[in-house]
C-alpha cells in the first residue's frame, strides 16, 4: 500500500521552468522540492496566525520589539530562579 498520494498541479511555464531548475541546482526530484515549499509554507501561515494573535497581547504588556522580548525572558528566567531559591530555602531552612 502506497504511503503518499499523487497530486497533479499546473505552474506557469516561467514557473515551472524555475522550479526545475532549482530542484537540478539542489539534486532534489520536483516532488522533493515540491513537499518542501509545502512544508515551508505551513510554517510561514502557522508564523503568521501566531504573530497576528499574540501581537496585541505582546503590546499591551509593553512588549513592542525583539530587545523587549529579551527583557521579558531575562525578568521571567530572573522570577523563576528566585521563585526556585526560595522553595529550595523553605526545604532546607537555609537563607543564601
Amino acid at each position: 500500500m502506497r504511503t503518499t498520494k499523487i497530486v497533479s498541479i499546473t505552474l506557469p511555464p516561467p514557473l515551472y521552468e524555475q522550479a526545475k531548475a532549482m530542484a537540478t541546482e539542489e539534486n532534489r526530484t520536483m516532488s522533493e522540492l515540491m513537499r518542501e515549499a509545502l512544508r515551508r509554507y505551513g510554517r510561514d501561515r502557522l508564523y503568521t496566525t501566531l504573530r497576528e494573535k499574540v501581537t496585541p497581547v505582546a503590546e499591551k504588556q509593553g512588549v513592542r520589539t525583539e530587545d523587549d522580548v529579551v527583557r521579558v525572558i531575562r525578568e521571567f528566567r530572573r522570577e523563576k530562579q528566585a521563585a526556585r531559591a526560595a522553595v529550595l530555602q523553605e526545604r532546607t531552612g537555609t537563607r543564601s
